[in-house]
């Protein structure tokens, strides 16, 4: 018997109530049954049954009626028997909107859900423009290539936009609504910014231009110093001004490493929430990656006082969150930002003469980067594009990509669950076509936590930000509705103020009251030895306000035990939660975030809430 994770202390002091009845909404619960329980998602939970999608290309056109006889697909060096085969075509193109999105069931007013909505197609595409990596002059330029890109796009192609600052944001959800999007692309609020780990740091000319103001004083000062020498009136040479020129190019090294490192850091956690919010979603889903600078290593430069102070190697977080993405089957696409770039010595704006071997630095600087955009498609099974101005048929070649592939089957021939990155090969027959795959899988037993995402800190902190896009490994459907509403009459509430924050609220506070019905197919169980099932959860509740400000919050731990023939019975219906939090007058959204702390998964949602007198 695995041993229960310990449940982490809870500052919250809420009431949580667990029924183990249906409230009333059962249309809702039976959605959200419905919805998850698709075909896909029970071969993943209750087989061995490992899926790979291969993207098979000649002279950058997708090749359709690969027969399944000439693929094959090797596990650590073996070559394993191919049980399942499928071709993915796009789509031919129709008239606007001919290809909706699949819906779960209609939800009751007041009702909503964290399981997504994806195209009837096999394509999943989401932009994510980076503003933490771009300078703003590039992301204004990806906004205006994509907006006169969206006037051209195919139609019934579905895209969500994400943003990224020093967080993820949801820009707009999956639609096919181009006009929707376009208003999302536009809109003031959802704009890019300048980062402030990257666009604030020291250019290479400033300090170009500044070492140049301190070694002309420093040469003035050692040519004073000899004459002082040769005429006995000093026993040495002046070298201050020579020490602070290594001092400020040693302050700018260690200056940028930090702020490179922030932003390794904030990126990588980004794409890890994307990654576990397009889990659930079938089938292969891509992720266009604009972005302006990611470098994997920061070598030690010998100009500088200590040379190895400033470097870096990102190499192991990067192959981390790869491995997760290609779990997930995240394909990503990296498109370089910046365009085709001049160097900075023709650029007219530049001021005063360029750093020693400025130019060098500069491109060897730009190579990294835009290899580490070419190592993340190539384990993720993506490609990145570098040195192009024509984003649009970027994204359209992504697209049609994204749309054309084939998906492989095969269980494993050692049968282990051993938790462990396996990494595959695909090969085909009497042919030099270019294919693009995921690196691997996680062997991650069914019934039993992974422990892959082991190392990510306080998950259900960061599916509880303003914002941030929902995650939809756990699924549930909420209702949120005050309590004055009538569907409430007659509920016993609880006595005293709701939430870590209700005694700061300014203004009077209300008493809203949240019905969440919990499908327990995403969570990971322990059968005991009387055949009981048990989990650790953790629910959190989270208020803000309309610019975004935390206004309350609780959260609470509870182990979920049940007997066999409820557990039975509750895989089927889902468990209800009921929990009670007060909320100031005005314009907010309330954030619902459930955690398995054995399994590390996460479910959340955004809620919108206008709260009136």
């Amino acid at each position: 018997m695995r041993p229960i994770h310990a449940v982490p202390v809870i500052r919250a002091v809420a009431v949580l109530i667990l029924f183990l009845i249906a409230i009333p909404f059962c249309d809702a619960q039976a959605a959200a049954s419905t919805a998850t329980a698709t075909p896909e998602t029970v071969i993943h939970a209750n087989t061995n049954l490992v899926l790979v999608d291969v993207v098979v290309d000649e002279h950058d056109k997708p090749v359709h009626g690969v027969e399944r006889g000439r693929f094959h697909v090797f596990e650590d060096g073996h070559e394993q028997t191919i049980a399942s085969f499928d071709e993915h075509r796009a789509p031919d193109a129709g008239p606007a909107g001919a290809m909706p999105l699949l819906k779960h069931a209609a939800l009751p007013a007041h009702t909503y859900t964290n399981i997504p909505d994806y195209p009837e197609s096999s394509t999943v595409t989401v932009l994510l423009l980076d503003g933490l990596n771009t300078p703003l002059s590039d992301q204004m330029n990806v906004r205006v290539k994509m907006i006169e890109y969206l006037n051209k796009i195919k139609p019934g192609t579905s895209l969500a936009i994400f943003g990224l600052s020093t967080r993820l944001r949801m820009i707009a959800g999956f639609s096919t609504d181009m006009a929707a999007v376009e208003q999302a692309f536009k809109n003031p609020k959802a704009g890019g910014g300048q980062s402030a780990l990257l666009d604030t740091s020291v250019t290479d000319q400033q300090v170009g231009a500044t070492t140049s103001a301190l070694t002309e004083s420093a040469t003035t000062a050692n040519a004073a110093s000899a004459n002082a020498i040769a005429a006995g009136a000093m026993p040495g040479a002046v070298s201050g001004p020579m020490d602070a020129v290594a001092a400020l190019r040693q302050f700018q090294a260690d200056t940028a490493s930090f702020q490179t490192d922030q932003r390794v850091l904030i990126t990588l956690d980004a794409l890890r929430q994307l990654a576990r919010y397009l889990s659930a979603i079938p089938g292969r889903k891509s992720i266009i990656w604009f972005s302006g600078s990611f470098p994997f290593v920061i070598y030690p430069d010998s100009s500088q006082y200590d040379a190895f102070s400033a470097s870096r190697s990102y190499m192991d977080d990067v192959r981390q969150t790869t491995e997760i993405l290609s779990d997930a089957r995240v394909a990503i696409y990296p498109i370089d930002a910046r365009g085709l770039m001049p160097p900075s010595q023709f650029n007219a704006s530049v001021t005063g003469p360029p750093a020693n071997n400025a130019y060098m630095q500069e491109r060897e600087q730009t190579v990294l980067e835009q290899d580490s955009m070419r190592q993340i498609a190539r384990d993720t099974g993506g490609k990145a594009y570098v040195d192009t101005n024509e984003f649009g048929n970027a994204v359209a070649d992504v697209v049609e990509n994204g749309s054309s592939y084939y998906t492989i089957g095969y269980v494993p021939a050692s049968k282990k669950f051993d938790g462990e990155f396996h990494k595959f090969q695909v090969r085909v027959d009497d042919a030099s076509y270019k294919l693009a795959y995921r690196s691997g899988y996680y062997a991650d037993a069914p019934d039993k936590p992974s422990t892959h995402h082991a190392g990510e800190t306080s998950p259900i902190v960061a599916a509880s930000f303003h914002g941030a896009p929902p995650a939809s490994q756990i699924t549930f459907v909420a209702r949120v509705l005050p309590a004055s509403d009538p569907l409430l009459q007659g509920i016993k509430l609880t006595e005293g103020p709701m939430g870590d924050l209700a005694a700061a609220l300014k203004g009077p506070a209300h008493r809203y009251v949240a019905d969440v019905v919990l499908d327990l197919h995403g969570l990971a169980f322990d059968t005991l030895a009387d055949g009981s099932h048990q989990a650790q959860v953790e629910f959190a509740v989270t208020a803000y306000d309309a610019d975004g400000t935390r206004v309350n919050y609780l959260e609470h731990a509870f182990h979920l035990a049940l007997r066999p023939d409820r557990f039975e019975k509750l895989m089927a219906t889902g468990v209800s939660l009921r929990v009670e939090i007060d909320l100031p007058e005005g314009q907010g959204s309330l954030r619902i975030a459930v955690h398995d702390l054995a399994a590390h998964r996460i479910g959340s949602l955004e809620i919108p809430v206008r709260v009136q007198k």
